[in-house]
């Protein structure tokens, strides 16, 4: 039986979340993604369905309603989601947020690449190492 890898996403932005599903299918067509458009979303998402368990979650930091630290803190309070790994993923690289989200408890922080071959460079070596 293969391991089916599920990521889930959160980002306001539907290009980029388009380019993180393009990315991850040039990686790896068996890694599935799902998507939440705001932090507000993806906390529902998260607390409604005790069975969903992604394998990992990346956070976009500048969104609507709740930023992405603020969601962060959220998604490390749901005690069954504690060790998945939590990647802040933003084209702001900011060294104080940077090192807050680490704080906060996100396993990295991946600024933003400009091109899919440069962002599914960054995501093979998350999920093959």
């Amino acid at each position: 039986m293969t391991l089916h890898i599920q990521c889930f996403l959160i980002d306001d932005d539907p290009d980029d979340q388009e380019i993180f599903a393009m990315a991850l299918q040039d990686m790896d067509k068996t890694i599935a993604c799902s998507t939440a458009d705001n932090c507000v979303e993806a906390i529902a998402i998260l607390q409604n369905n005790p069975s969903y368990m992604p394998h990992c979650i990346f956070i976009d930091i500048n969104m609507p309603k709740i930023n992405g630290l603020d969601c962060l803190k959220a998604i490390k309070k749901i005690e069954r989601l504690n060790k998945v790994p939590v990647y802040m993923y933003s084209t702001s690289a900011d060294p104080r947020i940077i090192e807050e989200s680490k704080i906060y408890g996100a396993t990295d922080f991946i600024v933003k690449p400009t091109s899919i071959s440069e962002l599914t460079q960054t995501l093979s070596e998350i999920f093959y190492k």
